[in-house]
C-alpha cells in the first residue's frame, strides 16, 4: 500500500523521488511522509538539512491541501510557509505530518509536524495555500 502512495507522490512532486521521500498515510485528515537520515542529506556535522525537512514538510502540506480543496478548485499555489526548527537530526528518519488548521473556499491553512525516529518534535511548518480555480 504504501508502494503505490509513494508512487503517487513522486508522480504528483517529483521533487520528492529526488528528495526521498516515501508517504505512508494519506488522507484529509492527516497525510504523513517519511524522510530517512542519510549523509547526502545532511549538512555540516552531519545533521539533516534543514532545506530538507522543509521540503518534506512543504511536499506533506501541499498534499494535505490538495485533499482539502473545495468544490470547482482545481489546485493550491502556497503563499506563506513559516518553519520553526527545534532541534538537529543526526541519524534514523523524521516523519512529516500534515494536518488541516482551516480549509476554506479561497485560502487553506496546514499545520506540519516534523518528528525524528524516537517521536521528538524537531520543527514545525505552518503554511497557507491559496485555492486556485
Amino acid at each position: 500500500m504504501t508502494d503505490d502512495l509513494t508512487a503517487q507522490l513522486h508522480a504528483a512532486m517529483p521533487f520528492t523521488a529526488v528528495l526521498g521521500a516515501t508517504a505512508l498515510v494519506v488522507g484529509a485528515d492527516e497525510v504523513r511522509l517519511r524522510l530517512e537520515w542519510d549523509a547526502m542529506r545532511c549538512t555540516a556535522g552531519g545533521l539533516l538539512h534543514g532545506g530538507a525537512l522543509m521540503g518534506l514538510a512543504d511536499a506533506a502540506g501541499g498534499w494535505s491541501a490538495f485533499l482539502n480543496l473545495p468544490d470547482g478548485a482545481t489546485g493550491t499555489a502556497t503563499v506563506d510557509s513559516m518553519t520553526h526548527f527545534l532541534r538537529g537530526v543526526s541519524g534514523g528518519h523524521v516523519e512529516a505530518a500534515a494536518r488541516p488548521l482551516h480549509a476554506g473556499r479561497s485560502m487553506i491553512v496546514i499545520d506540519t509536524d516534523v518528528r525524528d525516529a524516537g517521536g521528538c518534535l524537531v520543527g514545525r511548518v505552518t503554511q497557507t495555500q491559496a485555492v486556485l480555480r
